[in-house]
């Protein structure tokens, strides 16, 4: 009730007649147990194998090869965590703390960090995320990079698209600037947005299935952790067990997007896999029939 319906430890308490506290300390121990007992089946982290399947359906859904997820981070409003300044005080001038997601073409959840400084941005919060980690010292267990079809012969990595405000990395890929003009860069753009607007949907599902995010937080930062895992679990629980609807997504209600940082070109590696993929898909073979009509 209190995470599906968005309402506040005193709205509980007048309808359960409990403390606060206690209802507090309900709260978290439910939440907590939530996480404990279910991530490994809800939230386990995929093999390579798995990853492999879920580069398919994202090629099936998204035409994008070689991908196996949407990566994205959102504010989550709560109330000035004590003796914190101003280190959760994010750009649109309330207090957060951030929720970095990455999903399938499912709208599921493949991994979560939650609790990095509102103030920061995606891409410093990627950086100190366990993701990050687990990409550089090679334990996400990604399969080894192939061609990405029967004649495009280059080898790309596997990879993870994500906006602007994340650096470019050999397995994360942003758009090229908005201001770029040729053909082929917003072919590249175009492609990239369709398959990373599965992450924005999912946020949208996330946030009108569970209202808390409707409003701030009005618990302490460790409750505020807790009760945003327990969402991301429910989340994927649900989802596998109900049908997709497009309305619900229409409005992301309760998050704000990370603001953007100025060290975001990427390396010399990196921003060649991004070329090679803009190359793929601006060829006759990885060419969408509709897409020179509409970037």
């Amino acid at each position: 009730r209190y995470l599906g319906s968005g309402c506040t430890m005193t709205d509980l308490h007048l309808y359960f007649h409990l403390g606060i506290s206690a209802l507090s300390k309900i709260v978290k121990q439910v939440t907590q147990e939530i996480w404990r007992t279910t991530k490994s089946v809800c939230l386990a982290q995929p093999d390579a194998k798995k990853w492999k399947c879920i580069a398919e359906d994202f090629y099936s859904a998204a035409n994008y090869p070689n991908c196996v997820g949407a990566m994205d981070g959102r504010h989550v409003r709560v109330i000035q965590p004590t003796h914190t300044g101003s280190m959760y005080y994010n750009y649109k001038h309330y207090f957060s703390v951030v929720l970095l997601a990455m999903c399938n073409s499912n709208y599921l959840f493949t991994f979560v960090d939650i609790g990095a400084y509102g103030k920061e941005s995606d891409s410093t919060v990627f950086k100190n995320s366990a993701l990050y980690d687990a990409i550089k010292n090679n334990t996400l267990k990604l399969p080894t990079a192939k061609p990405i079809s029967e004649y495009f012969n280059t080898h790309l990595p596997y990879v993870i698209v994500a906006d602007e405000a994340f650096a470019l990395s050999g397995h994360a890929m942003h758009p090229y600037p908005k201001k770029s003009s040729t053909t082929r860069k917003k072919v590249y753009n175009y492609c990239h947005s369709r398959a990373r607007r599965f992450i924005e949907s999912s946020f949208g599902l996330l946030s009108n299935k569970w209202r808390i995010f409707h409003r701030p937080m009005n618990v302490g930062l460790s409750l505020a952790e807790d009760i945003i895992k327990a969402c991301c679990i429910l989340h994927n629980f649900v989802r596998r067990r109900e049908s997709y609807k497009f309305e619900e997504t229409l409005h992301v209600t309760g998050f704000e997007g990370l603001n953007v940082d100025n060290e975001s070109r990427g390396t010399a590696t990196a921003i060649n896999v991004r070329d090679n993929f803009a190359d793929y898909f601006d060829s006759t073979e990885g060419a969408l029939e509709w897409q020179y009509h509409v970037i």
